[in-house]
């Protein structure tokens, strides 16, 4: 409001600098100077008055009062064109009161206009009426652009006020799901690092983080220089390092890496990577999560270790009773009983010996699969042979054993490691039978 009153007040003062050099007389004349000193009081009210606390309406006061103003200034000097000051108010009151504004405006300088005309005294002729004309009909046109200017741009603030309210709603929204993210990885207990296609991280969790500052791992790294491989003494070379990896786009799962030098504290950890995948199909970033296995890897190495050393301590035992067993066997007056039984002992200690032997082996060398050894043999054999080491367990509960194989089945398998399913099957027969049944 005070701009638009102070528009006016400077182009009124070019006026009178030019009134003044060209017709000075026309300074002094009384409705030229009340004219403008009514504008000069009336800006001073803008910059002072505090009119947001009065009614609206009240504000029009000032551009209508500026009507008059003019006019009179217009009377008091017609040469220099002052009509055409009035264009400030009538901008002011349809820009600011629409349409109402427009009208009023736009009527009140006109019937000013015309009124003056008729009280100056002067006899209008022909030639006079078309100025009489000209500004008026200005004045409407200027009023009724001012207005759809400022119906345009009322709709264009009113969408951008949505917009606005939009993007707020929805700055509101991402900022929640991202504290909510934040929140969500820094409760889970395994390390989340993200990263962008530039291979700059943009989240690091609290878990990573508290375990790379275990080994003074800076706030602007996310691994240790040097990290060692699952045999804990072999670094692993720049270009296999975890993250490297991850950057490069590439996809792993649970590669173990240790972090800590040699004799001091260590942490196993096992890194899994995804990289993510732009809509043009290029490379977009990644993720990477580590998880503390340190414990895991404990426990089963002293699971081996104690596999091993009970293994080891069976092996000699059993060697004891082999050589035994073969040194009763060779006796030669043993009757056909006891010698059966001494065979399915002696049989019986070296499939136990042949599993310490397995033992042994998966604990020394635990990615080592078991090997299995193919020939021809005889089911009906292997079988006779399981029932008979596990007829006397039967015949403790009075359970039968029926052998319904009378053939010999003769087929390519590891006969060794069929005899354990014979055996599980057969044990599992006898455990959950009942009294006196029957296998």
């Amino acid at each position: 409001m005070f701009q638009s009153q102070l528009l006016l007040a400077a182009a009124l003062l070019l006026l009178v600098c030019a009134a003044y050099v060209f017709q000075p007389d026309s300074v002094f004349d009384f409705r030229f100077f009340g004219g403008v000193a009514v504008v000069f009081v009336l800006t001073g009210a803008a910059a002072i008055v505090p009119w947001s606390s009065f009614p609206r309406n009240w504000i029009a006061l000032l551009p209508i009062i500026d009507i008059f103003a003019i006019t009179a200034v217009r009377q008091g000097n017609s040469v220099l064109g002052a009509g055409l000051l009035l264009v400030f108010p009538v901008i002011w009151l349809a820009g600011y009161f629409g349409l109402v504004g427009a009208v009023v405006s736009v009527v009140t300088s006109s019937m000013l206009l015309w009124l003056s005309a008729l009280l100056s005294g002067d006899p209008l002729t022909l030639n006079s009426i078309p100025g009489l004309l000209v500004l008026p009909v200005t004045l409407t046109f200027i009023a009724t652009t001012t207005l759809t200017t400022s119906s345009r741009t009322a709709a264009q603030r009113g969408l951008l006020r949505q917009q606005a309210d939009l993007l707020e709603v929805a700055l509101r929204r991402a900022r929640r799901q991202e504290q909510t993210l934040d929140e969500v990885l820094n409760a889970v207990t395994f390390g989340v690092v993200a990263f962008g296609k530039d291979g700059v991280e943009s989240i690091v969790n609290r878990a990573h983080r508290d375990v790379q500052t275990q080994f003074g791992v800076p706030e602007t790294s996310v691994e240790l220089p040097v990290l060692y491989k699952p045999d804990r003494t072999t670094p692993y070379p720049e270009e296999e390092r975890p993250f490297r990896r991850a950057t490069q786009g590439e996809r792993f799962d649970d590669l173990v890496v240790w972090l800590g030098e040699p004799g001091e504290h260590r942490v196993a950890l096992s890194v899994s990577s995804r990289p993510l995948t732009a809509p043009d199909g290029g490379l977009d970033g990644g993720v990477m999560v580590s998880r503390d296995v340190t414990a895991e890897i404990n426990a089963i190495q002293a699971r081996d270790d104690l596999v091993a050393s009970v293994s080891h301590e069976l092996r000699t035992p059993l060697t004891s009773i082999l050589g035994y067993l073969e040194l009763a066997l060779d006796d030669e007056s043993l009757d056909a009983s006891t010698r059966s039984m001494l065979e399915v002992a002696s049989s019986n200690a070296d499939r136990l010996l042949a599993l310490v032997a397995d033992l042994l082996t998966a604990a020394s060398e635990k990615d080592q699969q078991i090997v299995m050894s193919f020939n021809q043999c005889d089911l009906a054999e292997i079988a006779a042979q399981s029932i008979e080491a596990q007829r006397l367990s039967a015949s403790e509960r009075g359970i039968s054993i029926e052998n319904a194989i009378t053939e010999p089945v003769l087929l390519e398998a590891d006969g060794f490691r069929l005899r354990q399913v014979i055996d599980n099957l057969i044990s599992n027969a006898i455990k959950y039978n009942t009294e006196n049944g029957q296998v």
